[in-house]
């Protein structure tokens, strides 16, 4: 693994403070959740539906908890990635397609976030679409190419921090109706023509190269593995970073519904892109809610890209067996096909906000294979040893693989009625 140049002579000490060294991996992924295809879903959820699907968020953060930690147990106990370990325990053809469906849900998810990051440019300085989208590929792939792991993780962190700030501040400035809210938080509804909405606030939440990064990055707190205490250790902290992380995704999440009901729903005010929104904000919160809300969105559409970027470059190493490396060409070729691709699409479609809905849509459908496929790494004594699921996780894992399955066939099924 790249990512410690001596890891058998590393023994951390694990005191109060060691703890806290542990956390930024979790919080890669929690970027990858606040991306601007969630802003697009989020304030489509709210400014349609109020707050009757925010259960939708509390589902996909309980979800995301479960894979997200599992995932990372299979990077901490065997030392691969998700593709990583696909390549290897799979059949070549079993491998490539699965892969090679991950890189386009990876392509996918680019498109969502170099666009989201376009519009915010567009909304601060006026810059068009496809300038904004040019401009966020080459600061993203400067980044990617000169910075290190550990210092892009710092970066990340700051950006998260940001975006959480300017949902606090924005929040503080509306009303919410805290118990309708709490009652939506636990309570699944359906309402009337929400299926895409809610497919693609699923597809935003719990996304499939959020899976195959996490196993990926957990590896840079790799100590002696060796030593089956540091192992158990390693597995115990690691928890907590997840936790805590998608708690801070879950709650950001749901402040872009809350903000949306509070002010589009509650006026009846239909929102169809993003920058329609930062304009509507200015009437009902001022000229400082609609430059936050701009701001927090370039934040979240250039971090996104980052770990979108990082998540490409790992499943496309993964194909050649190989651990994510930027100076390797593997994973520089991974990253580029991701961002370019993107680049390229946005310069086709027609409705950035639609595409946004729909990046996020097909995600959702990519997931219960990236589900299923995690779930026979993670169970399998071959791959993971002692550390192979428990019957309670394994089935528990594919219990929700099921109900994203379902989901999507409501989806699908939806179309037609």
């Amino acid at each position: 693994m790249s990512w410690i140049k001596d890891p058998k002579n590393h023994h951390p000490q694990f005191s109060a403070l060691e703890i806290l060294k542990y956390v930024g991996p979790g919080l890669l992924v929690t970027v990858g959740f606040i991306d601007p295809g969630n802003w697009a879903s989020n304030l489509a959820a709210g400014a349609t539906y109020g707050y009757s699907l925010l259960w939708m968020i509390t589902l996909s953060t309980v979800l995301l908890i479960v894979l997200q930690h599992n995932v990372a147990h299979l990077g901490i106990a065997t030392g691969l990635c998700l593709s990583e370990a696909a390549n290897k325990y799979f059949a070549p053809r079993t491998a490539k397609a699965f892969l090679g469906s991950a890189m386009l849900a990876s392509v996918s998810t680019s498109l969502a976030e170099i666009l989201g990051g376009a519009i915010a440019l567009n909304m601060l300085f006026s810059i068009p679409i496809k300038v904004g989208a040019v401009l966020v590929l080459v600061f993203v792939l400067i980044m990617l190419l000169t910075n290190s792991y550990r210092i892009i993780e710092r970066w990340i962190i700051a950006f998260v921090s940001i975006i959480g700030l300017s949902f606090i501040y924005e929040l503080s400035l509306v009303n919410i109706d805290w118990g309708a809210a709490t009652k939506a938080w636990v309570t699944p509804s359906f309402p009337e023509g929400s299926m895409v909405i809610i497919m693609s606030v699923l597809g935003a939440v719990v996304m499939p190269h959020n899976l195959f990064l996490h196993s990926e990055v957990i590896q840079s707190r790799q100590w002696n593995l060796t030593d089956e205490k540091v192992r158990e250790k390693q597995l115990k902290y690691e928890f907590f970073d997840t936790l805590l992380s998608m708690v801070v995704g879950w709650a950001i999440n749901s402040a872009m519904i809350l903000l949306a009901a509070a002010t589009f729903f509650a006026a009846g005010t239909e929102v169809t892109e993003l920058q329609q929104a930062k304009n509507l904000l200015i009437p009902l919160l001022g000229n400082n809610a609609s430059n936050v809300f701009a701001v927090a969105l370039l934040f979240a559409g250039v971090a996104s890209t980052i770990t979108s970027g990082m998540a490409a470059g790992s499943i496309f190493a993964g194909m050649f067996n190989e651990p994510y490396d930027i100076k390797d060409s593997h994973s520089r070729v991974g990253v580029s096909i991701s961002l370019v691709a993107a680049t390229v699409i946005i310069f086709i479609i027609g409705d950035p906000f639609k595409g946004l809905v729909l990046s996020q849509m097909f995600l959702s459908m990519q997931l219960p294979f990236t589900i299923f496929f995690q779930a026979r790494l993670t169970s399998s004594e071959r791959v993971m040893g002692k550390y192979k699921n428990t019957p309670f996780t394994r089935t528990l894992i594919y219990l929700l693989g099921a109900i994203v399955t379902v989901l999507n066939i409501m989806l699908l099924v939806s179309f037609f009625v």
